[in-house]
């Protein structure tokens, strides 16, 4: 039987021990709000502004394009004050001179909420048709890759590839340049459509899809568009961790 002292060091020291919690692993990236405005030919209004959407008050990577006149070249504002900064260079469309080209933004460390509108003002046409996808990546941080090309007029276009070294959310862009008013856009490789501009008004637009996806390895990644009538496009597509 333990003498005395022994048992009462024994119990001081079991006292002074106390469970360890290890900290959960941060949640992965995923898709959050998205919403697509999309104003026609001579149709549209200064500012454009997106419907309102229930963003994450923080923790949030935001994405927008603004395809139109390159004259509505101003930088998107929104009801968080977030600060915007290009995401890749614009792009001219084909066979339109050097009036109409596609701009991505984004903000990183953003803010949202509820209610939350992205506008952009149109400084040069200001009834121009303008195309402005939104999109919130929750628990996010950064842009670790992008790619953009300019694709010909084919039945199955191909983004170029990007890279990831973990888990993260794919958003991948079609902006096609062809004189049609309605189309049919499918994303594949895993990719699913969440939003489209493809039944055009009478007056024109530009048109446009968003897909996504998510994965959960290191890899090479790229999606094949399938689009009829067959047209060029600009393609973007953007791996956010």
């Amino acid at each position: 039987m333990p003498h005395g002292p022994l048992v009462a060091l024994a119990a001081a020291f079991s006292c002074t021990l106390s469970p360890v919690t290890l900290a959960a692993p941060p949640p992965p990236p995923a898709l959050g709000a998205h919403v697509f405005l999309g104003q026609g030919e001579g149709l549209g209004v200064s500012p454009a502004v997106t419907r309102g959407v229930d963003t994450a008050p923080t923790g949030s990577v935001f994405v927008v394009f603004n395809a139109g006149y390159a004259s509505n070249d101003a930088v998107p504002t929104d009801t968080y004050h977030n600060r915007w900064r290009a995401l890749g260079r614009a792009m001219t469309y084909a066979n339109y001179g050097e009036r109409f080209n596609v701009k991505a933004y984004v903000a990183l460390s953003g803010k949202g909420g509820a209610g939350h509108t992205v506008s952009i003002a149109k400084r040069g046409e200001p009834t121009g048709e303008l195309s402005l996808p939104f999109v919130e990546v929750r628990h996010a941080t950064r842009v670790q890759d992008i790619a953009q090309s300019y694709a010909d007029p084919a039945l199955v276009v191909a983004s170029d590839e990007i890279h990831v070294d973990g888990p993260a959310t794919l958003l991948a862009f079609w902006w096609g340049d062809g004189g049609v008013k309605r189309m049919t856009v499918k994303p594949g490789d895993g990719f699913e459509l969440i939003d489209a501009f493809t039944e055009l008004p009478d007056e024109s637009g530009v048109q446009g899809a968003v897909a996504w996806r998510q994965v959960e390895e290191a890899g090479t990644y790229r999606v094949h568009w399938t689009v009829a009538p067959v047209q060029g496009a600009a393609l973007w597509i953007v791996a956010i961790r």
